[in-house]
Formats: C-alpha cells, structure tokens, sequence
C-alpha cells in the first residue's frame, strides 16, 4: 500500500523499469489488468513467434542473458516466448511484486501531484459493478499501458491536465515509422505531470511519435530510462 514507485501495464518496458527498481533495493510494484503479464511481446509480428531488437538495445540483450540470432547487421531476432519469460523471471526474482488482474480505475492526487493509484479488479471494471476500489501511495507512478496510455488519459480527463503538446492533451500515435518511432519512444519517456512518467508506447502515444511494428529495442530503452530517471529522484 506504501511504494516507492507503482507501475501500470506489464509490457516489455514496464518489466524492464520493475527489474532496474527492484534491483536497486527500492519498493515497486506492477499492476496488469490481463490475467498475462508481457503486453504485446507474446505475439511477436503477426502471432509468429519472433521479434526484433536493434543494436542500441542488445546490451539489454545481455543484461538478461538472451541470446539472438543476427539476421542483419545491427539486427537481433529473437523468440517471443523466451524473451516474455525471461523478462518475468528476471524481474520477480530481482524483487518486482506483480499483481495481474488489476484495473487502475484513478489516480491519487496530493498536492498536485499524483502520488497513488485507484485500483480495483478487472473483472469488476469489465462488468462495470459498483464496488468500491482501495488506493495506494507512490511517490512515483509509471504509465506502461501501451497504446492507450490509460493513466495519463484518467489525468487529463478527470483533472484537465494540458500537456507540452499542441493539443494540449494526449496527442496519440502517428502512423507506422518503425526507425523514427524506435527512436521516440525513448526520447518521449518522461515525466509528463509531477510524479507520472510515461514509458514504452504510451510515451509515444501521448506526445504523437510513429508507430512501430515487432521491433522491441526501444520498448526495453525505454523502461531502462524511465528507471534511471526516477532512482536519480528517489
């Protein structure tokens, strides 16, 4: 109920982030609303078991000891399934406590600042049944949730939050531009509101940076970034 960080969404950037945290000794956890835990990594391109991660990642690569095969220079295929596992595995056993089936309803505000998570069970957000939700603190919350970027749209909805964007909201993702896009969802990690960074395809999301296909190493960066960026604040 008391954490040092709070992430929400457990795809490949937010497990990334968890793992980094846990490591360093501080208090995370990560709520997914799926009974799965990995988002978009399972299914590879077209539910063919296989993704792709570029040079600029492949020190990730190592850090959790996957080994790809070079299709091309600068280019690592890799197996969906093994790196899905394998990113579990390591950020459970690193310390990352992880609760599937949960649904973010709200954020917590003090201050003006977000500082906790509305949550509640996702089978009850899907029947849309009046039960009550419980919160919990965070003096950090990540929005790993993908292309929706669920967080930061309860903020802006809820709160009327304008962003440093020209909608002044959540722009939403450009059309696919994998080389472009790799690069943006890392430059767009950031903290988008006092105490909510954004990671992964939610980051690009919220600030309209290009849509990729199953090309992995910027979602892995990314989470990286959102990590280091918080543990120089905690």
């Amino acid at each position: 109920m008391e954490l040092d960080v709070a992430i929400v969404g457990g795809g490949p950037s937010g497990l990334v982030a968890g793992y980094y945290l846990a490591k360093a000794g501080k208090r995370v956890a990560l709520f997914e609303r799926k009974l799965s835990i990995g988002g978009g990594l399972w299914g590879g391109g077209m539910m063919f078991n296989a993704i792709v991660v570029q040079e600029a990642g492949k020190h990730l690569l190592d850090e959790f000891g996957l080994e790809g095969k070079e299709y091309a220079s600068g280019y690592y295929v890799l197996d969906a399934v093994d790196v899905t596992t394998t990113l579990i595995h390591k950020a459970v056993r690193a310390g990352l406590q992880i609760f599937n089936l949960i649904a973010m309803e709200d954020v917590v505000i003090k201050h003006e600042r977000v500082a906790g998570l509305v949550i509640n069970w996702s089978a009850v957000d899907t029947l849309k049944w009046h039960v009550d939700p419980i919160t919990l603190h965070a003096r950090y919350v990540i929005d790993g949730t993908g292309h929706p970027a669920n967080v930061t749209e309860v903020l802006v909805r809820k709160m009327g939050v304008r962003l440093n964007t020209s909608t002044g909201g959540i722009v939403g993702e450009k059309s696919m531009e994998a080389g472009q896009g790799e690069l943006q969802t890392v430059a767009n990690t950031r903290e988008v509101y006092p105490g909510l960074y954004v990671s992964g395809m939610a980051a690009n999301a919220v600030y309209g940076g290009y849509r990729m296909g199953p090309v992995f190493g910027g979602m892995l960066l990314s989470g990286q970034k959102a990590a280091q960026e918080i543990l120089a604040r905690l």
